[in-house]
């Protein structure tokens, strides 16, 4: 009997208890101050923007890499290839040229553009008059692979961006613009106040 009854205390079900009170969570830091970005006195919508434009770039750069993959490349040495075709049509192309279309430092390009000239997809001539000037151009080789990687390339960039109108398309153009010259502000602003802190 004593076996019945410890049975049954084995099988019965586990005492409830009171459900614990929610714990509150202290709310973090704001990460912005300008009341045009806090909604609500959060900045919940601001992180979201951020979080968002981490994942486009995510994408993107996965989207860079399989264009420069076609054609032999890496992501940074397909972009500064086509950057120099592109800037040509407009006049000439040195250094510094790419490194402001592109927002790098001239010896980032500098690099790029030696790893280019080896695998000659581009050339480099220099001035005879002033031997510190020299422009960049594309070889025959380097505009065959972008020729190759066109019709490719136009689908797939036509799918990425196939969400936006032609307005949209403009006023992204320009935001892009305008957030590249803040961003450019708060890098400045970012190292400053980190050699500021510095004992």
């Amino acid at each position: 009997m004593a076996g019945n009854a410890r049975k049954r205390a084995a099988g019965a079900a586990p005492t409830a208890h009171p459900r614990k009170a929610a714990r509150r969570v202290r709310p973090m830091p704001l990460t912005i101050s300008r009341p045009e970005l806090i909604i609500n006195g959060r900045d919940k919508e601001f992180r979201e923007l951020v979080h968002n434009l981490f994942g486009f770039l995510a994408l993107h750069e996965r989207i860079r890499a399989g264009h420069a993959r076609f054609i032999g490349l890496a992501g940074i040495e397909y972009t500064v290839l086509i950057s120099i075709a592109h800037l040509s049509l407009e006049g000439d192309v040195n250094i510094k040229t790419v490194a402001d279309h592109l927002h790098l430092s001239g010896a980032f390009i500098t690099s790029t553009a030696q790893r280019l000239l080896r695998l000659g997809l581009i050339h480099k001539t220099v001035d005879s008059a002033d031997r510190r000037r020299v422009t960049l151009t594309v070889s025959n080789k380097g505009r065959a692979a972008l020729e190759g990687l066109a019709p490719v390339q136009r689908r797939i960039n036509d799918a990425e961006f196939s969400c936006l109108s032609r307005k949209e398309f403009k006023w992204l153009n320009g935001l892009t613009r305008r957030l590249i010259e803040c961003g450019e502000e708060a890098v400045s602003l970012q190292t400053y106040l980190h050699a500021s802190a510095r004992p």
